[in-house]
């Protein structure tokens, strides 16, 4: 009974545009587990033991926390069906705090990437367009990588199917269509068939490992490897930066902050709106900036 509702399970979730790849092996893994017992139905007893077959915490607390998921769908089905507990494991999920670019910063490292070997080649163009082009549209590094000339339209940037299985349309401030338009001129003159817009000197898509590898690099260049305040700055830090700039620029009022989030939630291409909020509370001296609003609250002050 357990494998046999897999199949609707997944055709479901997936309707609703996740991927559920990873989810997928899971559970027909539990399945079999629990087939191997002889159980026609799912047992909290069954799924702790099979989820502590990993050594990682972590990895435990996810493989409960997947099948959990899919005890509550059989479950409405079938009350037989037991749903195991959330926090079995004690497992607590951190997000690691980003590192927020100041506007010098982001300043010498594009600049840096302007002075990319071999000079007199595409590579510096490339490098400094991708990093610009992350920063000012908080755009996923994936979703930059399989930009392709299509993509570019009058509209903005045309962004399929990607996180969540979704797809959006990033409008582009009119300073970064200019610089764009720069970098394709360049782009053009190459003799590469691959029609994606960052290409390698091979004249193919570039990998993450090689745009991984010259980010950490220019961090050298600029002396940003080591961070601040035990924070060292990864790729998404761009993405990062740019969510801090918006949310900074979030004008006052309930009803404002409320639609500014949510147009910030579907521009960034977030799952939830929770995933946006948590720049709130992530970044120090935004939550600073509550902080005394909320003083200022409860002393009788309005802004």
């Amino acid at each position: 009974m357990i494998t046999d509702a897999i199949d609707s399970y997944l055709a479901l979730r997936r309707a609703q545009g996740f991927v559920f790849r990873v989810q997928e092996k899971l559970i027909r893994s539990f399945a079999r587990f629990a087939s191997e017992r002889g159980e026609d139905h799912l047992r909290t007893a069954t799924v702790i033991e099979w989820a502590s077959q990993s050594l990682s915490l972590q990895r435990r607390d996810h493989r409960l926390k997947v099948v959990a998921a899919f005890a509550r769908h059989l479950q409405l089905e079938d009350p037989r069906h037991e749903v195991p507990p959330p926090n079995v494991f004690g497992c607590k999920k951190t997000r690691r705090i980003p590192f927020i670019f100041t506007p010098d910063e982001i300043h010498r490292f594009i600049e840096a990437a302007t002075r990319l070997r071999p000079l007199d080649s595409l590579r510096p163009h490339t490098y400094s367009t991708l990093f610009a082009l992350l920063v000012t549209t908080g755009l996923r590094i994936r979703e930059a990588r399989c930009l392709r000339f299509k993509d570019l339209t009058a509209d903005g940037l045309l962004v399929l199917r990607t996180k969540f299985n979704k797809s959006r349309l990033v409008p582009l401030h009119e300073t970064a269509v200019s610089g764009l338009e720069r970098y394709l001129e360049r782009r053009k003159r190459t003799a590469a068939a691959d029609d994606h817009i960052f290409v390698s000197l091979r004249g193919r898509k570039l990998s993450y490992n090689a745009i991984d590898w010259t980010f950490r690099d220019l961090l050298k260049t600029t002396d940003l490897d080591q961070g601040r305040g035990g924070r060292r700055p990864r790729i998404q830090d761009l993405r990062n930066t740019f969510a801090v700039r918006a949310l900074e620029a979030c004008p006052e009022g309930r009803d404002n902050i409320s639609r500014h989030m949510l147009a910030l939630s579907t521009y960034m291409g977030h799952g939830s709106l929770r995933n946006t909020y948590w720049y709130l509370e992530a970044t120090p001296h935004l939550m600073r900036d509550i902080a005394e609003a909320c003083e200022g609250f409860l002393n009788g002050e309005t802004r």
